[in-house]
């Protein structure tokens, strides 16, 4: 785990938050605690947030170090598992209202697509998991062999934007008669199937032609990531002190959607402004060196 992972549009984000010295910022999805270790350096106090237990471990045994390499106080990062979505409690239980910085990185960290056991990715076989959570009881191959035809359409439509979802749909009922779908090459292999490739004869770009959004909308739904992000938003604009921000940095047009439409309102409403009229992405120079930041954009806001 030592590349737990690399974080997308580090520098805009650290630029945007502004962050200043004893300042207390919020960092909503910890991962590998990229932006968090960034704003430490630059002496603000950080509360890092993340479902995930393998990475509060990860950043726990990691900060141990690095706070001493970098002789700053180790209670100047504070970990807590648990949900963005509950970031106004978390935040109070605390002592982080009215902070002076907030920060959501939606990716999927690198750890949890490389690490097959938890069945993020179409690449590596693995169990058909895909929970941020482990304490959460549903799991990705629960869906898959329990809804409905309509209701897998419906969720490869909504949540994959999958134009393909009636013929996977299909394949996946019958192939679940057969016998149950349980990993992740298993996925892979019916939605092959569904839309007439050979077994066997798949490489890694046509698993992600065929696969990625299939595999989107089981992760987004599993974990509610639509719903959490909706609540979260108001919640996080709520706890900024005058003048200071709230980053989103967004991998997929649903999420996106969600963060434009929200700020728009919260403008409306007068809260703040909105500060980049046009998405950040990242350089050439950044995609080059980290493929997966190729999709990222970032959106901000401000509390007036």
């Amino acid at each position: 785990m030592n590349n737990f992972h690399v974080s997308v549009l580090l520098k805009e984000a650290i630029d945007y938050l502004n962050v200043e010295k004893n300042n207390k910022y919020i960092d909503a999805t910890l991962g590998g605690s990229g932006h968090s270790f960034e704003i430490l350096k630059h002496g603000g106090i950080v509360l890092g947030i993340d479902a995930d237990s393998d990475a509060i471990k990860f950043v726990s045994r990691r900060w141990k170090i690095e706070s001493r390499k970098w002789n700053i106080d180790e209670e100047n990062l504070k970990i807590v598992q648990g949900n963005f979505r509950d970031i106004d409690e978390i935040a109070r239980l605390n002592n982080f209202e009215n902070v002076d910085g907030i920060i959501f990185d939606l990716g999927v960290s690198s750890y949890q697509i490389d690490t097959k056991d938890r069945g993020f990715s179409f690449q590596k076989t693995g169990p058909l998991d895909m929970r941020m959570d482990k304490n959460l009881s549903v799991k990705a191959a629960d869906l898959i062999n329990i809804l409905t035809k309509g209701e897998l359409y419906e969720l490869f439509t909504k949540l994959g934007e999958e134009h393909r979802a009636l013929a996977i749909s299909d394949n996946i009922v019958r192939a679940r008669r057969v016998k149950p779908i349980k990993t992740t090459e298993d996925l892979v292999s019916v939605i092959a199937q569904a839309l007439g490739f050979e077994k066997g004869r798949i490489s890694d770009k046509m698993k992600s032609k065929i696969a990625s959004k299939v595999f989107q909308a089981l992760r987004i739904a599993v974990n509610d990531e639509l719903n959490s992000l909706r609540e979260a938003l108001p919640k996080a604009i709520s706890l900024l002190s005058k003048n200071k921000r709230l980053v989103i940095i967004i991998f997929h047009s649903l999420e996106d959607r969600i963060v434009k439409e929200s700020f728009k309102k919260f403008q409306k409403d007068g809260l703040g402004v909105i500060l980049t009229k046009k998405v950040v992405i990242p350089s050439l120079s950044e995609v080059s060196q980290n493929r997966r930041a190729r999709s990222a954009k970032m959106r901000v806001f401000e509390r007036t």
